[in-house]
């Protein structure tokens, strides 16, 4: 049974890709019908044919490999004396018909974003509302009531470019030694003191919780308000005296503080912070985000939120809203993977092609399926609104064979008032295309390579 279900979800990601591919393909076709254009096909998929019809000067077609499509039009990798062929067309239909398949995948884009957020429980926006008590950030610059609108220079508009915007945050070494260091550390020993006393018994569950959401709050606030180690230090025996009056209980015999050790290093996430507070602009320098050490080596490190965001009211506003910022906020992410290539943070070894995004619908839909079949649909839906959002912007690169380049060519074309030669343009298509080629078998190789050897990333 399981076997059908993941089956069958990776038929609805192929479904779902396939008419990411109609909406890209049906721009080009209604602009170039609108425009006086002629047609000669209208295909879905690649390969031979399946399902072949004629209507009036157009042919649709149903092709066997569901990896593509496309749309034929009279004149477009060719000259031709036909009147309504595509190169003798007005240049700023040319130039409509070209940008219309980008435009309809970031519209289908956002209807896709419409179904995922019109079934989230709820929102939050970018306002800081709590901190948990071991927070890096409440004692190094971040206050509650700070609404955040950039993270190391990564503007934020929502949650979702919040949680990228620290995400892309670099780990660097900080002074072990500097007061903000050890005022984390002490809060973070409190709460694994109050930890340990769950653990041994000396009180149960529902004690230790009640005790972390009051007493360890309340002194990680004085904590991180010290003006010095040792008022840090005694407020941290402070809070530990205070779980066990709380508790009612004795301390053991052996009982002693927990000594707070100076590590030789330590890392953090860091980055500069712009908030809104009492209505004014503030920038905030080297605020430490909350950093763990993952891995069995312990040698890699992650990055977590530590507070809390203001909720939001869910209703008709609010879904067009997040789904709004929610879909600007894939093509900024789209824009920022190419700016982090440039710069040598991904390498060209980390992108995946066909191969790698199979994979990864049967991921993100395995995740899904942990709780339900429907979060597996919504988790495929979600990923193919990133993936729709994404070709439609790389289509829009200036590069030969893409959309953007052929768009370059039409914009020379406006400017001059004149078209560059056709015999110039088929060659720079040509030699793009086949290096396009060339890009996804490579892409495609690395990703099977990784499938065998077991080193493709997995989404959990």
């Amino acid at each position: 049974m399981q076997v059908l279900t993941t089956i069958g979800l990776i038929v609805i990601g192929v479904l779902l890709f396939e008419f990411i591919i109609f909406a890209h393909e049906f721009g080009h076709f209604i602009t170039a019908k609108r425009s006086g254009v002629q047609v000669n096909e209208f295909a879905l998929g690649m390969g031979p044919k399946l399902i072949s019809f004629k209507k009036g000067e157009t042919r649709y077609s149903l092709r066997a490999f569901p990896i593509g499509g496309f749309c034929a039009m009279e004149g477009e990798d060719q000259s031709s004396d036909n009147p309504r062929a595509f190169t003798n067309a007005k240049v700023w239909k040319r130039m409509i018909i070209i940008v219309a398949g980008a435009v309809m995948n970031i519209l289908v884009g956002f209807v896709l974003m419409v179904i995922v957020t019109i079934n989230q429980t709820s929102f939050v926006g970018t306002t800081v509302t709590k901190f948990t008590p071991d927070s890096y950030t409440a004692n190094s610059g971040l206050q509650v009531g700070d609404k955040i609108v950039s993270v190391g220079g990564y503007s934020v508009a929502n949650s979702r470019d919040l949680s990228l915007g620290i995400q892309l945050l670099p780990c660097e070494e900080v002074d072990p030694a500097s007061l903000t260091v050890y005022k984390q550390d002490c809060c973070v020993y409190a709460k694994n003191y109050l930890i340990s006393m769950c653990d041994n018994k000396i009180i149960d569950y529902n004690t230790a919780n009640a005790l972390y959401e009051g007493v360890l709050s309340e002194e990680a606030e004085k904590i991180n308000a010290a003006k010095s180690k040792d008022e840090a230090y005694a407020l941290y025996k402070g809070a530990i005296d205070k779980f066990y009056t709380e508790a009612k209980a004795e301390k053991p015999k052996d009982f002693s503080y927990p000594e707070i050790k100076v590590q030789d290093k330590r890392v953090r996430y860091v980055g500069d912070v712009k908030v809104v507070r009492d209505g004014e602009k503030t920038e905030l320098e080297d605020v430490q985000f909350y950093t763990v050490k993952k891995g069995d080596s312990g040698d890699e490190t992650a990055v977590q939120i530590d507070f809390y965001l203001q909720p939001k009211d869910k209703n008709f506003g609010t879904v067009m809203e997040e789904t709004f910022t929610g879909t600007v906020s894939m093509a900024k992410s789209v824009w920022k993977s190419f700016e982090m290539l440039i710069q040598g943070r991904f390498h060209l070894s980390d992108m995946s092609g066909p191969v790698g995004i199979t994979k990864a619908v049967s991921d993100v839909a395995s995740v899904g399926m942990q709780s339900s079949f429907g979060d597996a649909v919504l988790n495929i839906v979600f990923f193919m609104a990133l993936i729709t959002v994404n070709l439609g912007i790389v289509n829009m690169l200036p590069f030969p064979a893409l959309d953007g380049g052929r768009f370059v060519f039409l914009l020379i074309e406006a400017i001059i008032r004149r078209p560059l030669p056709r015999k110039l343009e088929y060659i720079v298509n040509g030699i793009g295309l086949a290096l396009l080629i060339l890009f996804i078998i490579f892409i495609s190789i690395n990703d099977i390579t990784k499938l065998i050897n077991g080193t493709f990333p997995s989404i959990s």
